[in-house]
Formats: structure tokens, sequence, C-alpha cells
């Protein structure tokens, strides 16, 4: 593996904010083929496309500048985030196609390990690596093209939540926090470590166990932030009530919120969502930890109540450090309330 690392620089958090993204998608024209289930007009995680009255292929793409040093990192985390939008469908990945931005006169072994990161995950998500494109650019970019297949009967979209559901999210949030505090000193390699490890952590495991109860709604927390990400799943229907003791954060992310470690990324989730939720408790880092843009987060389910304590047992057996964080509720004057 080389020496050389990476200039941190992105992931998630250099995704373009939503407000952005909703004003221009909706100033464009598009074709809409009856074989098309889901396309970019609900903001859902992928595309579903119609096969037959059973099958549909869910497709994907999704990549980013490094927010790790280390290249075969990079190259895991990228592809882990990748294919999340295809488990957040409820779906099963197939193929995938790599996306390639590198510079001209760099070393070409960094080029390996990043692409040597991404086949581990893809090999061990058993999907099947089938070419890509590569360009050279000023700053290295990565990810993937996904292709996946789903029953369309058993699809999870990301804006079909039931009242008295509750919600699960199956990884820590803070994961922009703790590497933008670990590239100014604030905290060091276990807390840096440990974040690595939650981004390189397939969803693939959470979805097997959930696609066995009813999950009524599903997405996969990244750019947008927890509150973001739970806006779309909620989409201005209903309320949802979060107990913010039963929210896992990874170790340090608060302490590097307290200390003022903030994120751009962040900064455009809070001035997008803050208007439509109401915090019932004075704690500001924790604010920012909701906030905080993810790179290849947990999933984020709305479950049949009855089988959530079922799912949180099998999930938490299986090492999935999962929380039942919240319910959902008729809508009143805000979207979110945070206890």
């Amino acid at each position: 593996m080389t020496n050389i690392k990476l200039e941190v620089c992105g992931g998630c958090n250099a995704k373009i904010p939503q407000e952005s993204l909703e004003t221009t998608l909706s100033s464009i024209n598009n074709y809409k083929r009856d074989d098309i289930l889901v396309g970019f007009d609900t903001m859902d995680d992928a595309a579903v496309i119609k096969i037959d009255e059973e099958n549909g292929v869910v497709s994907t793409m999704d990549f980013f500048p490094p927010m790790v040093e280390d290249a075969f990192s990079f190259g895991q985390i990228a592809c882990a985030n990748a294919l999340s939008d295809i488990y957040a469908m409820g779906a099963e990945p197939i193929a995938g196609l790599n996306i390639v931005l590198f510079p001209e006169d760099y070393n070409l072994e960094i080029l390996r390990e990043i692409l040597r990161g991404g086949a581990d995950k893809m090999i061990e998500a058993k999907a099947s690596l089938v070419g890509g494109h590569s360009i050279h650019d000023p700053k290295i970019k990565y990810g993937l093209s996904i292709t996946g297949r789903v029953d369309i009967k058993k699809l999870w979209r990301n804006n079909t939540v039931k009242k008295n559901d509750v919600l699960i999210l199956t990884k820590p949030l803070g994961v922009t926090l703790v590497t933008n505090a670990y590239s100014v000193g604030i905290l060091g390699k276990e807390e840096l470590n440990k974040a690595i490890a939650s981004m390189t952590y397939l969803n693939k495991y959470a979805k097997e166990i959930f696609e066995k109860y009813r999950i009524s709604a599903a997405t996969d927390v990244t750019g947008f932030g927890f509150l973001g990400h739970l806006g779309e799943i909620l989409s201005d229907k209903f309320t949802a009530i979060i107990d913010s003791s039963k929210i896992p954060i990874l170790d340090g992310a608060y302490k590097a919120a307290s200390e003022f470690i903030f994120t751009k990324g962040g900064q455009r989730n809070r001035m997008y969502f803050e208007d439509r939720v109401e915090f019932l408790k004075d704690d500001f880092a924790l604010e920012e930890i909701l906030f905080d843009p993810q790179t290849s987060g947990g999933l984020l389910v709305s479950i049949n109540e009855d089988d959530a304590k079922y799912a949180i047992k099998e999930l938490r057996d299986f090492g999935i450090d999962a929380n039942i964080i919240g319910k959902i509720y008729n809508k009143y004057d805000k979207s979110v309330f945070i206890e």
C-alpha cells in the first residue's frame, strides 16, 4: 500500500444543498416513461425501472472527493456509500461501474489502492464490477454507478411513512465532524478509525434483516444529514418526535461539535431545514450532529411498531448497534421535535 496520503476535502460534505437541487431539478423538463416507477421527482435514493409485474431494475450513482487520507479506505467508503442507495430501496446490487477523476501527474499506485478498496466492497456485496469511466481532473474523485434488482411488491420508498410507525437508525451520526476534528488535531486515530469502520460497513446486513418485517419507508442518511433525510421521509405530511438520548453518536463527534468544528455542509443543512424542526432542549452540539452531513451513513427506516422490538433484537444480535429513536405522528406545526 502506498504511503502517500490523500488530500481530505469532501465525502458527502461536498454535496450540493437540498434547496439548490430541488430548485434546479424542478425547472428541468423530463420525458416520463410509463415503465419508470421512481425518478428524480420524488428525491428518492435510486431510480426504479419496471421490467414486468414482479421485477424492477434499480439504478443509482454516487461519487465524491476523499474524506480520509488512506486511499484504500477511501475506495471502500465510496463504494459502500454508492451501494447504500440500492439497499435503501430494499434491493439487491448486481453490478457496478467505476467513476474516476484523477490528476494526470499523480502516482497511479494511489488510484490502484482506491479501486482496490472499491472492489473489496463490491466482492463483499456479491456484486460484479463491469467497467467504468475515468478522466483527468485536478482533484481526486471516486464513486460508482450501481445497478440492482428488486421485487416491485417489496420496494421501499423514502416518503411513504405511516402514522404510529417508529423510526430505527442503524449507524451512529457525526462522521464529518469526526474526520474534520481529526484533520485539525482535536481528535485522535481511535476516534477516526471508529468513523472509518462505520463508513465502510455495508448496509447490506441491516437491509437483509429489515426485509423480514413491515417497513413503510426507508432511506440512507448521507449528505443532507439526519434531519434532512428525516424530512424527506416525512414529506411534509407527518411529524416525527425524536428521543435524542436514543440517537447513536460516534465517539468524538460531540466533542468536535462542542469545539465548534463546523462543516459547510452542516451549515447548509441547518439553513435549509431549521425552520421545520424544534429543539426542546438547549444543546447546540447535538444540533450540529443532527445537521452534520454523513458519508455512507446508516439506514433510517419507518417500521411497524409491533415489529420494531423484534427487528432491533435481531440487528443487535448481528452486531449492528441500531436504536429506536422516535415515532411518527399526525402533522403538527413543525415536522420534527427533538426531545
